[in-house]
């Protein structure tokens, strides 16, 4: 019997001198303020003053607003690509590598601090209402003022967009007569391959903006429908592309590579080393091809581009690309933000890792792309000297690590074709109102009309450069010191993109760019 009295007893008592330790040593770490074993988190010093502030500051404080600030600066000690995305923010961040998009279904300029339509998509939802190129737009919901003011892009879209159903009414100018209509958002496709067409009977010619969601799908389409119309070599322009989804570009490569070959590799401190290889017979393994490249070929161009390098499987001409060799993923917060960490670097076949420095502030690394062009590397080839390690490849070309993709071939920047005027925001404003007027006004023979014909055969009047001078009204831009023949092609161009779309706007483009007409020297 007293044998179980002591069984019952026994654990009793030691929950009892359990508790009566815990309890002891809680307040003894209160009273010498150590940290005891019972301390699960230990609050940082950043968290201790926000804390502070939260509990003593003297006025009302905005504290996503603070915390966001305390995230960039914990971010701004990392690498320039580390970013904080604000939660009103993330879905349109993650929108801009989506297959589509929710909205009315439209693209447009802020020309002179008006928001301009410059294409309405076929089918879509603002075509359905009515929109039309050209349409000014003034207002949405009666009470979003969209001129006269300095809008953000992605404010501007937030009022644009919208789910699947959902009604927006916009006020707009229309012929000086203000309308008011009413637009059933829908989902709208996003396009990544803009240009595909055959410059002659065996050289086709592709672009790619980005690489997103279902850009190898559009590529393959577009290779499928080029080798049918007789491609035997191919020119892809990757220029003006700041990369993307890194899958679409390991896909693409596979597409050009044989057996089993590494297309390109990613390591970091906390992340093992991953390899990405061939994995499938390719439709265009073995022709003659060229990669642009440009100043602006950044992250998962630069990982094709390469690639095809490495492997002495393409020429790549152009200039310099940016010079991104960091892999980012993105990470949830708790508020509905989120935060895109740099977690690996990517190594080309080589083992090249091509990231520029970035030991300065993120302004300066921002202006290195500037100073470029103050350093005369991007119109003068002679002075591109790569600084990087050197690779050989197995066919014996050096290639170099470092501070981007250096061309095999350099084409400097075209100051005759594109001098500095292009670049000054009362020129390009003064085109892209012209063009809009030019295509409104002629409508009728655009549409009786072909693009290789509108290209070749029409001649702008003395009448229409009169006009074009007047918008520019800029008295440090004078028409008479700009070569008439590639303003002409500009104009072209532009106007070619609103009646035709984008293709329409390279078709033209291209036929008076010197890195093409140098590719199209190398492929013939």
């Amino acid at each position: 019997m007293g044998s179980k009295k002591l069984q019952i007893a026994l654990p009793v008592l030691f929950a009892l001198v359990m508790i009566a330790g815990m309890l002891i040593g809680y307040k003894l770490k209160e009273e010498t303020g150590g940290n005891g074993f019972f301390k699960a988190n230990k609050r940082n010093t950043v968290q201790e003053v926000l804390d502070l502030v939260k509990s003593k500051y003297t006025d009302a404080v905005n504290f996503d607003t603070l915390n966001a600030t305390a995230i960039d600066a914990v971010l701004e000690q990392l690498d320039p690509h580390s970013a904080y995305i604000p939660p009103v923010d993330v879905a349109i961040s993650n929108e801009d590598l989506a297959a589509n998009f929710e909205g009315i279904g439209v693209e447009y300029q802020i020309i002179n601090d008006t928001v301009s339509i410059t294409r309405v998509i076929a089918g879509g939802p603002s075509e359905k209402a009515g929109l039309q190129i050209g349409d000014q737009l003034i207002a949405t919901a009666d009470t979003n003022q969209l001129t006269g003011k300095r809008l953000r892009w992605n404010e501007l879209r937030r009022y644009l967009r919208g789910p699947v159903g959902s009604q927006v009414k916009v006020t707009l100018v229309r012929d000086n007569q203000i309308k008011k209509i009413i637009i059933t958002r829908g989902s709208i496709p996003v396009h990544t391959v803009d240009a595909a067409y055959m410059i002659d009977s065996s050289i086709a010619y592709v672009h790619l903006v980005k690489f997103a969601d279902r850009t190898y799908e559009e590529f393959m389409q577009s290779l499928e429908k080029l080798q049918a119309n007789g491609m035997k070599k191919l020119i892809l322009d990757l220029r003006g592309n700041g990369g993307g989804l890194l899958q679409q570009a390991v896909n693409i490569a596979d597409e050009f590579l044989d057996e089993d070959k590494l297309i390109v590799y990613t390591e970091g401190l906390h992340s093992d080393k991953a390899e990405y290889r061939c994995r499938k017979e390719g439709l265009f393994e073995k022709n003659k091809m060229v990669v642009l490249i440009d100043e602006l070929s950044a992250s998962a161009s630069e990982v094709l581009s390469g690639a095809l390098q490495d492997w002495d499987r393409a020429t790549i001409i152009g200039r310099r690309s940016f010079g991104k060799g960091l892999v980012q993923q993105q990470f949830p917060l708790s508020n509905g933000g989120a935060v895109r960490l740099t977690v690996a670097k990517y190594f080309t076949p080589l083992g090249r890792n091509i990231q520029k420095p970035y030991n300065k502030k993120k302004d300066d690394y921002a202006m290195e792309i500037i100073n470029r062009f103050h350093d005369i590397e991007i119109d003068k080839p002679d002075t591109a000297q790569p600084k990087g390690p050197a690779y050989k490849t197995p066919a014996g070309h050096t290639v170099y690590g470092g501070g981007g993709i250096t061309p095999d071939i350099m084409v400097p920047f075209d100051t005759i074709v594109y001098p500095a005027a292009f670049f000054k925001p009362s020129f390009k404003n003064a085109c892209a109102v012209f063009s809009i007027k030019w295509y409104k006004k002629n409508k009728n023979y655009l549409a009786a009309t072909s693009i290789k014909e509108f290209n070749s055969q029409y001649n702008f009047s003395d009448n229409d450069w009169k006009e074009l001078e007047a918008m520019i009204a800029s008295p440090d831009i004078n028409l008479k010191n700009i070569n008439r023949q590639s303003l002409t092609n500009l104009l072209k161009s532009m106007i070619g993109e609103l009646n035709w779309g984008m293709e329409a706007y390279y078709l033209i483009k291209n036929n008076e760019d010197n890195v093409i007409i140098k590719a199209v020297s190398i492929l013939k």
